[in-house]
């Protein structure tokens, strides 16, 4: 049995980025707060970005989010960290690429699971453009 998200398969380009929550982070509940999960997904996304983005691309294009699917499987506690993957599935559809995300705790079992769409902006003509195929094969080669 693998550990790996039932949506992620095999060979597929993926990114992962280690959280510990903070006493800021935390809720009147004691656990992660909902709201940082989803600016934690950001925060995942926006890394994965930059770290296999070409310079000029960054500078080019800003991603923006359109929508989010999140399953909250779990509760985390202050000071615990949580492993952040991210991986894309498929291919663009226009200026969107739906981006998967998994937090798993420090037991192993994943807290969050979410499915988030992004559009792709060109920041000089401040409007969504279509994913350049270049781009798109950063996040999808194998």
């Amino acid at each position: 049995m693998s550990d790996r998200p039932s949506s992620q398969r095999e060979g597929e380009i993926d990114f992962t980025l280690t959280f510990t929550a903070q006493p800021d982070d935390i809720d009147e509940l004691g656990h992660v707060n909902n709201a940082v999960w989803v600016r934690w997904i950001q925060d995942l996304a926006t890394s994965h970005w930059n770290a296999i983005a070409p310079k000029a691309a960054i500078e080019q294009y800003i991603w923006v989010v359109t929508r989010h699917e999140i399953d909250y499987r779990g509760n985390v506690g202050v000071g615990a960290e949580v492993t952040g993957q991210t991986w894309i599935s498929e291919p663009p559809k226009g200026a969107r690429f739906w981006r998967n995300v998994s937090f798993t705790g420090p037991d192993g079992k994943i807290k969050v699971a979410a499915k988030t769409n992004w559009a792709i902006i060109d920041q000089a003509k401040g409007r969504a453009v279509r994913v350049p195929s270049e781009l798109a094969e950063l996040f999808l080669k194998n």
